[in-house]
């Protein structure tokens, strides 16, 4: 089944391979959907569950998002010509004062892996430009990074600001943070609506967000 070959080719963590072989299903005119669920989607679920358990590491998994990324590339124009609707939309940034990145950039490839859209501000991000953007991109999830201790404070400052925008611009934004400071105690304390202990988590966490 060719469906599998592109399951496997992404846990080869080979891109090369996963592009043929989706431009050729597309070719023999596989739903374009099938290939998202079964061939990719399935792959990045079992790449996270190898991760949590810890028989796959940080390196093997950015590769495998990769190859999940560059097959997203070529079926991301099918998908919108479809009209096949993402699993939920989520605005992704480090917060202000934190310039890391690596944590996010994974945790971003992970969840275009699961099947949402992703808008990625980058780092030190402001809590505005979050909320104006998820506002613009009618956003399901703002998701919140930090690396640094020292910018603790500006992440909680963000989900109060997030909390009071949802009250008096009439919005439904659901936050969820992480980061190596980060805990679920520090989450639940500045009202987070959920913490991501790593990226397969931040991804399972925001199909959960979504399906309040």
């Amino acid at each position: 089944m060719a469906i599998q070959e592109i399951y496997d080719a992404v846990m080869e963590y080979d891109d090369t391979r996963v592009v043929e072989l989706i431009n050729q299903e597309l070719d023999a005119g596989t739903d374009v959907k099938t290939i998202l669920d079964e061939g990719m989607i399935a792959a990045m679920d079992m790449i996270g569950k190898q991760f949590s358990g810890g028989t796959l590491f940080v390196p093997e998994m950015l590769m495998a998002a990769e190859a999940v990324q560059a097959g997203l590339d070529v079926l991301r124009p099918h998908l919108v010509g479809t009209g096949t609707k993402p699993a939920g939309t989520v605005v992704l940034g480090t917060v202000r004062g934190d310039l890391h990145d690596i944590g996010k950039n994974l945790v971003g490839l992970m969840l275009e892996g699961g099947g949402f859209r992703v808008v990625d501000l980058g780092v030190d991000v402001d809590a505005e430009t979050f909320i104006t953007t998820a506002q613009e991109n009618e956003a399901d999830i703002i998701a919140l990074s930090s690396l640094l201790t020292t910018s603790m404070p500006e992440m909680e400052k963000a989900v109060a600001a997030i909390s009071e925008a949802n009250e008096n611009r009439n919005l439904n934004i659901k936050v969820m943070v992480g980061g190596p400071p980060i805990n679920q105690n520090y989450a639940d304390k500045i009202g987070a609506h959920g913490y991501g202990l790593d990226a397969p988590g931040a991804v399972a966490l925001a199909r959960t967000l979504v399906g309040d």
